[in-house]
């Protein structure tokens, strides 16, 4: 839940531009890139990796109620739907660096739905899921998981920089 912390931190900025925009402001293209690139590594890769490779499936092996299942198939689901909108955040930034001044109308849109699904899906998980996913863990499940999202950190941040070392190499 920590991590919500940064990520609403992120979507206020993106709420902010969003308005900016439709006030007539241009989109800034270097700021939807740190949009970007927080969403894809930081929100989807960090946050929600650890949520489906490490708790969703320890939960997965629980006993859940329907209730709980259910919640933890809409919460992946909502996944999946903020990833296809950042992908189509991409596209239409790098339209925008082309000269696309028709890009503009679509970025503001993807914002704007974004600064809606975040909160609700925060909310969802502090209050809600995460609480309750805690009562099918017992202490010492629960203290291996948070170990396992320190060493999946800690790979990450490798797996990242070991990537953009090997796309250096081959340009």
């Amino acid at each position: 839940m920590i991590e919500h912390r940064l990520i609403e931190r992120m979507i206020a900025v993106m709420d902010r531009h969003q308005k900016k925009i439709d006030g007539g402001q241009d989109p800034d293209p270097r700021l939807l890139d740190d949009i970007i690139d927080f969403l894809r590594f930081y929100a989807d890769r960090c946050h929600h990796g650890k949520e489906e490779e490490l708790l969703f499936r320890a939960l997965a092996e629980k006993p859940l109620t329907q209730t709980m299942r259910s919640a933890m198939e809409r919460l992946i689901s909502d996944h999946a739907h903020s990833r296809k909108l950042v992908g189509e955040l991409d596209e239409l930034n790098g339209k925008l660096r082309s000269g696309d001044g028709t890009a503009t109308g679509g970025i503001s849109r993807i914002l704007a739905e974004l600064v809606i699904i975040y909160p609700d899906h925060i909310c969802r998980e502090d209050r809600v899921f995460f609480p309750q996913a805690m009562k099918y863990l017992d202490p010492q499940e629960r203290e291996a998981m948070l170990q396992a999202f320190t060493d999946f950190d800690r790979r990450l941040i490798h797996e990242r920089y070991g990537n953009l070392v090997q796309g250096a190499e081959r340009r």
